[in-house]
């Protein structure tokens, strides 16, 4: 199982509904919304970082309102 944090910056006003949407994907284990340079977080989790790659592409970076994504994978030792 991969674990990563995606970071998701939203238009203004969008925030609720966007966090309504993500949090609710199955994938999406936690999400919170943020003070500061990014407007909330998610931890994802998969199978593999390609499948968390292209969740966050299909899936999170479709959500109306999203205008920026930075994924940060979680090392596996």
């Amino acid at each position: 199982m991969s674990s990563g944090y995606v970071l998701i910056d939203v238009e203004p006003g969008s925030e609720y509904g966007v966090f309504e949407q993500a949090s609710a994907l199955p994938f999406v284990s936690d999400a919170q919304v943020l003070f500061g340079d990014h407007d909330m977080i998610l931890k994802i989790e998969a199978e593999s970082m390609g499948e968390i790659a292209r969740l966050v592409v299909e899936s999170v970076r479709s959500i109306k309102g999203v205008t920026n994504t930075k994924t940060l994978a979680c090392a596996e030792l």
